[in-house]
């Protein structure tokens, strides 16, 4: 027998239209970027060797290309 296909999802203008109202949104959050009490936490969960660089000017953050 064939298989039917269901029709299903949004078309793609209704994916953009909410793709658009997605970006105005979360714009606003990125733009806070990360309170300084956060980003010191996850300096000191990536270990002491991470924190000494840190609080020594010196960026050796796996994420941003350090290592």
């Amino acid at each position: 027998m064939k298989e039917i296909k269901k029709q299903g999802g949004l078309n793609a203008e209704i994916q953009s239209r909410i793709g658009h109202q997605l970006r105005a949104m979360y714009d606003d959050v990125v733009r806070q970027g990360v309170p300084d009490r956060f980003a010191e936490l996850v300096r000191k969960l990536d270990g002491p060797e991470a924190a000494a660089a840190a609080v020594a000017g010196g960026d050796t953050d796996k994420n941003n290309g350090g290592d």
